[in-house]
Order: C-alpha cells, then structure tokens, then sequence
C-alpha cells in the first residue's frame, strides 16, 4: 500500500518579529545599561538596608531593636490588650498593601490588551521615541513581574504576622511562678524574632512598590528611566540613612 506524500510547506516562524523587537530591548546599550543600574541599585540598598554593606545604622534595623524591647515589654503585662491592637494594625497595614499591590498587577494585563493605544499616548511624549507594541508589552511584563514580586512578599508578610500573633499569646507572664524564666525568655525570644521576619518581609515588597514606580520611567526612555531609579535610591537611602525618624529612635 503506498501512501500520497503530502508535500508539507515551510512553516512560518510564528511570532519571530515579536522575538526579534523584545530581544533588541536589550541590544541597545543605554536601554541594558539603564536596566542593569536598576537591578544592582536595588539589590545593593535592599543589601545595605540589612548591614551587610555598611556598620551604620539603618532605620530597619533600629526598629527591629524596638521590636524586641516591645515583645519584651509585653511580658510584663498583665492585659496584653495593646498588644493584640498593634497586631492588628500590622496586618491591616500589610493586607492593604498586598490588595494593591495586586489590583496593580491587574491593570498591567490590561495594559496588555490596549497596548497600541497606549503606545500612542506615549509616543506623543516629546522626549520618546516610537516604541513598537511588542517592546511595550514586554515592559509591562517587567513591571508585572516586579508587582507580583511585591505582592508574595506582602502575602508572607501577613502570614508571618498572624504566626507573631500566635507566638505572642504564647508567652508567659514574667513573675509567674508556674513559669520558668528560661521558657519565659525563650517565648519572648521567638515571638520577636518572627515579628522581625515579618517586618523584613514587609519592607521588602514595600521596597518593591517604590522601585516599581522608578520602574515607569522606563517606559518614556532610558535616560528618564535613570532618572527615576535615581530619584528612587536617593528617597529610600535618604529614609533609611539620614532621616528624622531615624534621628529620633537614636536619640
């Protein structure tokens, strides 16, 4: 039995000038430039913000020392009413950001969907160039990247605050005698270590959110987008290194 060769015509490259304008985003070498001084800037502060550039004091830290002076605190009192009050203003703070951080997400996909419109919009900028619509989509999948970055960090966050507030219940009173002072320190010492985590975490999407928005500049030019990254550092490391709230948990 023979069998009809069917002759089988060359396929297409499907989607191959779409590849060739997404990898040409990183061929230019302002644009390369511009996205790897993004990258190490906030790598390099979220390093520094933990002490592991610098001996000087970061604003995170010094609240993390009060974090544990707090649970330490608490082991004193009786009522523990406040306590509970400020654990919950922790995972209301973290909820919210995690809400946003993820209708953010949201509205990237439907930048998606009306990407020549908006690169229109853009494009009548007087400092922009013509960006083709594949560019722009892959821009927003960076940005979108970097959202949903933020919101994992703040979802963990309210996880590990709601174990905070299980440790918390779980510490002992000091000076009660059922009590051992080792259990009691113990207790205190795993509560303020897990209200920590949370916090770096916490801070960590929080950081996220304001690179995100150094990130915006991108989409008007790679100068600007320096610009933006370089206005965002200089915000965080101004906060974390030199600002009055600092000041006053030194003094």
């Amino acid at each position: 039995m023979h069998w009809a060769k069917a002759r089988r015509a060359p396929r297409a490259p499907m989607h191959y000038h779409h590849v060739m304008i997404v990898d040409s985003i990183f061929q230019e070498p302002l644009d390369a430039a511009a996205l790897a001084y993004f990258l190490v800037g906030w790598v390099l502060f979220a390093q520094s913000t933990q002490g592991r550039l610098n001996t000087r004091p970061t604003l995170t830290s010094l609240m993390n020392r009060q974090r544990e002076s707090w649970i330490r605190t608490m082991a004193r009192r009786d009522l523990r009413m406040i306590d509970t009050n400020i654990m919950m203003g922790l995972q209301q703070g973290t909820a919210f950001f995690a809400s946003s951080a993820l209708i953010a997400l949201g509205g990237c996909f439907a930048l998606l969907g009306s990407s020549d419109r908006v690169v229109a919009v853009i494009g009548d900028f007087p400092v922009t160039e013509q960006v083709a619509a594949p560019v722009f989509e892959a821009k927003v999948l960076g940005l979108a990247a970097i959202l949903a970055y933020a919101f994992f960090k703040f979802g963990w966050a309210y996880r590990i605050f709601n174990y905070c507030s299980i440790l918390i219940g779980a510490v002992p009173m000091r000076g009660d005698h059922i009590a051992d002072e080792h259990e009691v320190e113990r207790a205190v010492v795993r509560a303020a270590r897990m209200n920590q985590l949370g916090g770096k975490h916490f801070n960590a999407g929080l950081r996220a959110i304001f690179f995100a928005l150094g990130y915006l500049g991108w989409f008007i030019g790679p100068w600007v987008f320096i610009a933006t990254t370089t206005c965002t550092l200089f915000v965080l490391i101004r906060r974390q290194f030199f600002s009055a709230a600092r000041q006053a948990l030194l003094d």
